[in-house]
């Protein structure tokens, strides 16, 4: 039952819900233009390398579900080049929502059991705890990610005088 509830919670900010924005990361970056997902406002990260870090937490989640070992390290969650094509942004795209649906479909089927025991060591809490903050991340990320998609959008719609 737990499997089922946090599979479906992290499935719906990723990949399909409606829930709590009537929208969900995955139909923002499919709305989402190589170009605006390259695009900087001030010091903050572009679409692009908000993706990059929310797909770098999920593949590393990933492979402890798989069976390996925990790789990801918060100093090399943001390291990646700009994106150069639509091409580049397109597979960005389609590796973060492999990778989520691999991750939503391990999730799915883990033995209820296994959400109190403690990921791959004792000082990173408990399956449960990382897949709770994994979905609460997520939420953050796609609330920056949604807000600076309008602000993208309404700074193209400005004329050349307002700006």
């Amino acid at each position: 039952m737990k499997s089922k509830y946090l599979a479906g919670r992290l499935q719906e900010v990723l990949l399909d819900g409606t829930w709590i924005a009537q929208t969900n990361l995955q139909e923002q970056l499919n709305n989402t233009s190589w170009e605006q997902a390259n695009s900087k406002m001030g010091n903050h990260h572009s679409l692009a390398e908000l993706v990059f870090h929310v797909d770098y937490y999920v593949g590393g989640i990933l492979n402890v579900f798989n069976g390996g070992d925990l790789e990801i390290r918060d100093q090399y969650s943001w390291d990646t080049e700009p994106l150069r094509s639509e091409e580049d942004w397109l597979q960005r795209v389609r590796a973060f929502v492999m990778h989520a649906q691999a991750l939503v479909d391990k999730i799915m089927h883990t033995p209820d059991s296994q959400w109190s025991r403690p990921f791959v060591k004792e000082a990173y809490g408990t399956y449960e705890r990382n897949i709770d903050g994994l979905i609460e991340h997520s939420y953050y990320h796609f609330g920056q990610i949604s807000l600076l998609r309008k602000l993208l959008q309404g700074s193209a719609h400005q004329s050349p005088a307002a700006a």
